[in-house]
């Protein structure tokens, strides 16, 4: 009779093994120079660059999503783009010191990372992950998604070949071959899990702070891209469009509304047709919205990452083989309303406003319903319209004349090239920032003696002193003899 085997139980222990070997590895990588390190980097840079391609087909077959020339750009930015950014920073040993005040900072590393992968970027994120794990003397176990497993696995022996034939020693870099949710509860609830890197859908989000081990996770994104007045039109539509058809839309900073003002509305709808924007009529409008979300409000699986075309043919609806993205005329934001939210595909729901003021309020709701804290821009060449979003919208990133999908990740911008964009506190994530190598370290700092405690006492007495002649002074008919003896008393008794 033939055994059965418990997967459930069988993938709990390989992550356990595998978080073993990675704490092995990492406690002899710790003990490496930053020279040896970035040696190790760079050889897992060229190799991501290297099988670009394949990595790329191989996550476009297994997924369904996307396109693979784009997925092309993403595996060289989170290799070689990523690498290009990082490979100056110091993250090991003595990272800076100021001498003139006394104080060095040491790199220390955290340890095991758990990383989860997303189905949307599931080859490019394991580069980018790698890379920063290891620049920053820590290992990592991936957790890929179900259904981007295969070219995960292949991406993580991607890289962790490079690195151990560079040196890196051997389990710093390993992947999940087992998946099951118990298994990713287990990398996620390990105690020898120094920090959990979560990137992906919010309910594993969730799941990744409600651990009990440090995680930075990612919130959804909801962008909206505002057009005003003052903006070149042509050039803010070429540059929406170019974002939300790159690779379909499944990059979480991408634009998924567009605002506009009423005196440009006509000029800003003329130029979206002109590009290959198909707009839907109230009909379309009403079959496509009833499938971009599934009954319980969140995304529906089946339009991620898909054309323009299959989207439509999934709705029942016919569009020329010419439209770029989807677009449905909108007025209202909530939970019912599918344009006003996260749609990771080529549909954008378009507003107009009176003026920028009403527009900046709306931005504000549309990112309070979802994507708080995550990215927005704004096409303007009005710098102080400009400054004012950039103050008040509750986001991370408010990016400015670029296309939000590359802007976002560091790409066209001069942020951290990154694949895990952080939301902050407003979106429910424990840092803001464009995640990088410097975000996987603790910092020991130490610090010299520049003062000893009876200078602090002195001054302490000095400032008291003080403080009773100002006091004395506001009374009325107090004598100079009297005020100078009240001093007197109080510093006789701060001597005694």
């Amino acid at each position: 009779m033939t055994e059965l085997v418990d997967r459930d139980l069988l993938s709990i222990q390989e992550v356990r093994l595998k978080i073993r070997a990675a704490k092995d590895a990492q406690a002899k990588l710790a003990t490496f120079s930053q020279d040896q390190v970035n040696a190790i980097c760079a050889q897992m840079a060229a190799a991501g660059a290297g099988d670009a391609l394949r990595l790329a087909k191989m996550a476009n077959e297994e997924t369904g999503f996307g396109r693979v020339e784009d997925k092309v750009i993403k595996n060289q930015f989170g290799s070689t783009g990523v690498w290009d950014a990082i490979k100056d920073l110091k993250t090991v040993g003595v990272i800076s010191e100021d001498p003139a005040h006394g104080l060095m900072e040491i790199g220390v590393p955290m340890g095991v990372i758990a990383g989860v992968i997303p189905s949307t970027n599931p080859t490019s994120t394991v580069f980018f992950k790698s890379l920063i794990a290891i620049k920053s003397g820590n290992a990592i176990v991936f957790s890929p998604h179900p259904s981007a497993k295969q070219c995960t696995l292949e991406a993580t022996r991607l890289m962790a070949a490079a690195a151990e034939a560079a040196g890196c020693p051997r389990g710093a870099i390993s992947c999940i071959e087992n998946t099951t949710m118990q298994a990713t509860n287990e990398l996620m609830k390990h105690k020898d899990i120094a920090l959990i890197l979560a990137t992906g859908g919010g309910a594993m989000v969730k799941a990744a702070y409600s651990s009990g081990n440090p995680a930075i996770g990612v919130g959804p994104g909801n962008g909206p891209a505002f057009i005003e007045r003052t903006a070149d039109i042509p050039l803010a539509v070429k540059r929406i469009l170019d974002s939300k058809c790159f690779d379909n839309g499944t990059i979480c900073a991408s634009e998924q509304s567009v605002v506009t003002e009423d005196p440009i509305r006509d000029q800003v709808i003329a130029e979206f047709k002109r590009q290959g924007a198909y707009f839907l009529n109230p009909e379309e409008k009403a079959k496509v919205g009833a499938i971009l979300m599934r009954s319980s409000g969140t995304m529906n699986p089946a339009i991620v990452g898909k054309t323009p075309q299959y989207i439509a043919k999934l709705a029942g609806i016919t569009v020329p083989d010419t439209a770029r993205v989807l677009i449905g005329f909108e007025t209202e934001v909530g939970d019912n309303i599918p344009y006003s939210k996260e749609k990771l595909c080529p549909v954008l729901g378009f507003y107009t406003q009176p003026d920028w003021e009403t527009a900046c309020e709306l931005c504000i709701r549309i990112l309070l319903h979802e994507g708080a804290g995550h990215t927005m821009t704004i096409h303007s060449t009005n710098e102080a319209v400009i400054r004012e979003f950039a103050l008040k919208k509750p986001v991370s990133r408010l990016l400015v004349n670029t296309p939000a999908a590359l802007g976002g990740v560091g790409a066209t911008t001069a942020l951290m090239p990154s694949f895990t964009l952080g939301c902050g506190a407003v979106g429910g994530s424990s840092s803001s920032d464009n995640i990088g190598p410097l975000n996987l370290i603790n910092i020991r700092r130490m610090a010299r003696g520049v003062r000893e405690l009876d200078e602090i006492r002195a001054a302490a007495g000095q400032q008291g002193a003080s403080t009773v002649l100002v006091a004395a002074s506001t009374v009325n008919n107090v004598s100079e003899e009297q005020l100078v003896a009240m001093v007197l008393q109080r510093v006789l008794a701060k001597i005694q």
